[in-house]
Formats: structure tokens, C-alpha cells, sequence
């Protein structure tokens, strides 16, 4: 075939050939080489919408942030059964799950044999239990990818804050990533260093956080023994800290990102200026888009005092518009109480949110976009018949990387162009509330973009009006 082409092509007169060659090779200057995201990337865009879960010695203790002294005699989830924890998952409409494997008090929920601080020195299981194991094969069963969180802090282990300490995480990261199957996404973050334990010493042990910690071969590591997982952490390398705890993206939000330290220099996780995670950098050196983690109830752990503080249905879908509907992902704790399940309170929230999400979306419709014949930068749709809405879903094709920093959405209807939504960025997906109006034409123009833009269908929503009237999304 390339070779009939190369001899049809020949077969031209050389001046036309001349500007042929000319022609491609100024269409190529013109599109800028822009980051685009790896294939592991684009599999974790495509989740969108998943579950953190923090359990372990800080549910029996009511604590946030254990010291690193308590006994592993405390964990006893008596009714703990990962299969129904992640039946609920799934049926609320989460992706992945996310286990706390260790948190700061360095209590392991799998039977790691390089400490006495984990599930096998408990009387959960007669000792024998693998919390880790049973949510990864939960997961399997029913069909939600699994990712673990491994805390670089350890307020128990004797050698924190020195270098046999990195070996030890080391080798327990090794377990996990070996030991579990296929594992989606690897979670670091930048809680590092401060008083604890250590092994009866208790004292403050502080650590350099650009140099202590060797990440370029922990990730390597990870890259080794799960190349298909994503690693986040304040600098990525796949996946970036949004900024905040509170479970939202910036209006603007490019996936691509250039990670600094708070004086200018090298970054690390826990040594950025982690406020530039919430809106990305437009001329970032490489894609790595944000992930909101937020938590349903005030703390990351289950306490019983916060029963009723979680989140209703209506914050749910007001953290998805402002997180997925913003390029981003959400990432939703729901800790696990004592008993080793999901509160109800936790429960009937989430599967409110499920219902009200798909209240949105059941009256949708797909609209294919055409671009305008010679103007690349105005996308339109005619409809056979005026079309009512009250919200539109937007989307990049975002394996060309994220090019669009302005657009407006536009509506035809009584002779004359009215302009419904505007905003910065689209990528992955972007959703606008609007007024309720009718249309028999929608386009799309794009005030700025880096590059051809590359827009992919749009989705007209059609809200119910008592829930349209309730959301408020911005800022």
C-alpha cells in the first residue's frame, strides 16, 4: 500500500509535489506538540468517579491520626464483608476503590510479615484476616478496578525518618503491588514527618521532604510490578493532588501541570504550591490531571458522633459538577465504621446521589458536532425539531491533549444566535447548568484554543426543574 502510494505520488509534477511537501510541513509547525495522556491515563479518565476507604485502628479509637502506639487487639471487625461494601459501591455508581492498606499509625490491614503492627496480631479472622485481599477480591467479582494507599509516614516503625526505614517501605510496597493482582492506581501522599511512636521512643522526628524519601524509585517500582497503575501524589507522576480536601476543581482546569516547590525549586510530595493543583498550568510541561478527594463526613475516619453530619444527596451531586463536571475526577471517602461496613447514613446518601445523578441524565440526548466548513473553531448541530435543556456536557477528545481555553455555547431559536454558557476549559468533561430554554440550533464556538480543538458529541441535559432550581455549583 505505501509503496503504490509513494509511486502514485511521484506520478505528480514536481512543482505541485513542491507545495504539497510545503503544505504538510507548515500544517505540522502549526499544531504545537501539547502533552496528551499515556493509555493507563486515559483508563483512569474513563472512571471518573470512585471510592477512598479509611478503616483501621483509628475507627476504635475515634482518632483521626493515630500516634503509632496502639495495640493491634482493637481491630475486630466482627461483621466486616468487603463483598457487600463494594455491592454498594457499585451500585451507587463508583468505578474503583481506593483501601487505606497503612495510615499514618503504620497498622497494616494486610498480614505484612515485616512488622507485629498489622490484622495478624488482632483477633479479627483468629489473626488470620487480609483486609487488603478481601476488597481486591471484591472488586474483581464485581467488576470495580483497586487501588491501595500506602502512608510514607509510619508513627510506629522504629527507624522512620532514617534510611532502613526506606527499605522496609520498600519491601511493603512490594507486597502490595505483587501479592494482589491487578492494582488501578497507587496513592502517595505528602503527610510526612512529626511526633509519634517509633517504636517507644516518642519524639518529633522531622525529615528533608525533597530528599528523604527516593521517589523516583519508588515509582520506578510501582512502574516495574504494575505498569499499567496510575501513581498520584502532589506531583504526580500520572495523577495530581487538586489542591484541597474539600472535593472541588477550579472553573478552569487544565489537565496538564508543572509541579514546583514553595521556593521555586525541585518539588516533591509535600513540598509544592499545592494551591496551582486546583486550576493545572495551561503551558504544563506534562499531563497529569487532578483527582478531588473529599470525604462525606467531616473526618476521614468513621466516628459516630459525625452520624449526623454526612453529606446529603444534593452535596454529592454539587461535588460531581464541580469536580467531574470540572475535568477532574472525584474521589469519595466513605469510611468503614466498627463493625467493618458502610454506615447507613453513608449508604442512603450514596444511593441518593445515585438516584439524582441518574434523574440528570435519563432525558439526556447526544448531539453530534459538526465544525463549520472552513472554521475549525465553531461547532454546530440542527435538531428536527426545537429541543428544550436546561444544561450542557461538553468534551475533548482529549487523546489530542486539552486544547480549548475559551468557548461559549450558543442557541438558535427566534432568528437569532443567543449565548446560554461560556467558559475557560473543557477536557475531559465539562457540565453548565443553564436557564431553561428551547433551541433548533446549538453550536459551539471556541474563542481560544491551543491547537485545532478536537470537540467530541455533546450532551443536552434536561434536569428536573426542582432539582435544576436547587443546584448551585460555582464558585
Amino acid at each position: 500500500m505505501w509503496s503504490l502510494w509513494l509511486h502514485s505520488f511521484m506520478t505528480i509534477p514536481p512543482t505541485i509535489r513542491t507545495a504539497i511537501l510545503l503544505w504538510c510541513a507548515a500544517a505540522a509547525q502549526a499544531q504545537p506538540a501539547l502533552p496528551a495522556p499515556s493509555d493507563r491515563q486515559l483508563a483512569w479518565h474513563e472512571l471518573e468517579y470512585s471510592a477512598f476507604v479509611h478503616f483501621g485502628l483509628n475507627t476504635y479509637t475515634d482518632r483521626e491520626w493515630g500516634y503509632g502506639d496502639e495495640s493491634p487487639a482493637l481491630f475486630n471487625p466482627v461483621e466486616s464483608d468487603a463483598d457487600r461494601v463494594v455491592r454498594l459501591f457499585r451500585d451507587a455508581g463508583m468505578r474503583s476503590v481506593i483501601l487505606t492498606a497503612k495510615h499514618h499509625d503504620g497498622f497494616c490491614l494486610w498480614p505484612s510479615p515485616l512488622t507485629e503492627h498489622s490484622v495478624r496480631k488482632s483477633p479479627w479472622r483468629g489473626g488470620s484476616g487480609d483486609m487488603v485481599r478481601e476488597f481486591a477480591d471484591a472488586c474483581r467479582r464485581h467488576g470495580l478496578k483497586f487501588g491501595v494507599y500506602l502512608s510514607p509516614w509510619d508513627r510506629h516503625h522504629s527507624e522512620y525518618g532514617r534510611p532502613e526505614y526506606l527499605e522496609y517501605y520498600r519491601a511493603q510496597l512490594r507486597e502490595l503491588l505483587t501479592n494482589y493482582g491487578e492494582i488501578s492506581e497507587v496513592w502517595f501522599d505528602g503527610a510526612n514527618g512529626g511526633d509519634g511512636y517509633y517504636g517507644g521512643a516518642r519524639k518529633t522526628r522531622t525529615i528533608d521532604r525533597r530528599t528523604y524519601y527516593p521517589w523516583p524509585s519508588i515509582w520506578a517500582l510501582v512502574r516495574e510490578l504494575q505498569p499499567q497503575a496510575v501513581i498520584f501524589s502532589d506531583v504526580g507522576p500520572d495523577v495530581r493532588w487538586v489542591g484541597n480536601e474539600q472535593g472541588y476543581a477550579g472553573e478552569t482546569n487544565w489537565s496538564t501541570y508543572s509541579p514546583v516547590g514553595p521556593d521555586g525549586g525541585a518539588p516533591a510530595p509535600g513540598h509544592t504550591r499545592y494551591l496551582e493543583g486546583t486550576e493545572g498550568h495551561r503551558d504544563g510541561a506534562a499531563w497529569i490531571p487532578a483527582e478531588c478527594d473529599v470525604s462525606i463526613r467531616p473526618g476521614w475516619f468513621y466516628h459516630a458522633a459525625e452520624d449526623p453530619l454526612v453529606k446529603i444527596p444534593l452535596d454529592l451531586m454539587q461535588l460531581y459538577l464541580r469536580s467531574v463536571g470540572r475535568n477532574a475526577a472525584l474521589l469519595l471517602n466513605v469510611p468503614l465504621d466498627r463493625r467493618g461496613l458502610v454506615a447507613s447514613p453513608d449508604s442512603a446518601a450514596l444511593m441518593g446521589f445515585r438516584w439524582m445523578l441518574a434523574e440528570c441524565y435519563e432525558r439526556s440526548s447526544e448531539i453530534a458536532l459538526h465544525p463549520e466548513p472552513g472554521i475549525d473553531s465553531v461547532w454546530t448541530s440542527a435538531f428536527d425539531q426545537p429541543s428544550g435543556f436546561n444544561g450542557v456536557e461538553l468534551s475533548e477528545d482529549i487523546r489530542f491533549g486539552q486544547r480549548v481555553g475559551e468557548f461559549r455555547v450558543e442557541a438558535w431559536a427566534d432568528g437569532v444566535w443567543t449565548t446560554v454558557a461560556s467558559g475557560t476549559t473543557i477536557g475531559r468533561k465539562r457540565i453548565i447548568l443553564v436557564p431553561s430554554r428551547m433551541a433548533a440550533q446549538i453550536r459551539v464556538v471556541v474563542g481560544r484554543s491551543f491547537g485545532t480543538s478536537h470537540l467530541r458529541p455533546m450532551r443536552l441535559l434536561r434536569i428536573p426543574y426542582d432539582l435544576h432550581d436547587l443546584l448551585v455549583v460555582e464558585p
